[in-house]
Parts: structure tokens; sequence; C-alpha cells
């Protein structure tokens, strides 16, 4: 019987419709390409259903109603810290706040006679007004990591490099070239 066991205009193996099963090799990919510009011109002569603009999101219109609403006024720290976290500035937040509220952070005692240099790597550079000062915080330093890690968050700050006033140097930067110095400035 033919087409017994087969779909309606389906090929005997089950296929796409309008292939027979007679057919190889070059005359089998032809068809099937035929059979696909077919379904392709089929689809394109049907009315397609209009989605909104991003990637299948349906646009929002009218009034909010009750309750949340992405298009509801937001605060503006929300906002930010929202954008803080999806750009990744929570660590460079962390580590300007080190620096801009150095009082708050350490308290106004210890601030009115220290502040931060630099913050590299983990490594905070502390300049203490005196010799005494800098031995103070040098002894204050586990207490000073545990206030700069609840004030700022943990592992932003990991250790404490404190120094005393330095006199002037004439070397600039972090390398330099041996010299005879200053002698001829004086002159």
């Amino acid at each position: 019987m033919p087409g017994a066991g087969s779909g309606a205009g389906a090929g005997a193996d089950g296929g796409a419709p309008g292939l027979e099963a007679g057919k190889a090799g070059p005359e089998l990919a032809r068809a099937v390409l035929d059979a696909a510009l077919a379904r392709r011109r089929e689809a394109a002569r049907q009315p397609r259903k209009r989605t909104g603009g991003g990637g299948g999101e349906r646009r929002l219109r009218g009034y909010s109603g009750p309750g949340p609403d992405p298009r509801d006024p937001q605060l503006f720290g929300a906002v930010l810290q929202r954008l803080m976290k999806t750009r990744g500035w929570e660590r460079p937040r962390a580590e300007a706040t080190v620096f801009g509220s150095w009082e708050k952070v350490v308290g106004p005692d210890i601030a009115a006679h220290s502040r931060p240099v630099r913050l590299d790597a983990g490594v905070l550079t502390v300049e203490a007004e005196s010799t005494a000062w800098a031995t103070q915080l040098r002894m204050l330093t586990g207490k000073l990591l545990q206030q700069i890690a609840g004030e700022v968050g943990h592992n932003v700050v990991t250790r404490l490099n404190i120094h005393g006033p330095a006199a002037p140097s004439w070397s600039r930067g972090p390398r330099r070239v041996q010299g005879r110095g200053p002698r001829d400035t004086y002159g």
C-alpha cells in the first residue's frame, strides 16, 4: 500500500513533507533545501506578532498602578548603589572612603595626628606627625585594621605601613639615579 505508515505528505523516512524516499546525495539535499524555502515563504506570508523592544521584554505602558514598578521614582542613593554594583566600583569606592573619611574611619584623635598617604594592593601607608605618634600607631595596628574593616569592608586594607615625618627628600619617584644631589643649587 503506497503511503501506509507515513504521515500525510511526509516522506517514507518520516522526514520533511514532499520528500521521496528514493532520493540520496545531491537530490536529497536539494529537496530538503526546497522544503525549507517553502516553509520560510509560508511563514513570511502570515502576519507576525509584535513584541516589545529588547529581546522579548514587554513594553510597559500607561500608569504603573499600585505597587512598585521600575518606572517609579527611585531614591538617588539606591540608583547610585545599583550602578556601582553593576560596574564593579565597590572596591574603588571603599578605597576612596579610607582617604575621604579618614577622621570617621579611625577617630578624631588619631586623624588629628596622622594622615593616609597611599593605598597599594591592600597596604595602607600612613604618615604620623611625629615619631612618637608613629610608635603609638604601630602599637594600635590591630585595632586600626579592625576599625577600617568595619567602616569600609574586609580585605580592602590588609596591612598598615606606618612611618613618621620624613625629612625633605631630593629624590623624586620610586626609582632614581645616584648623583651629586642638591649641592650645586645653593651656590
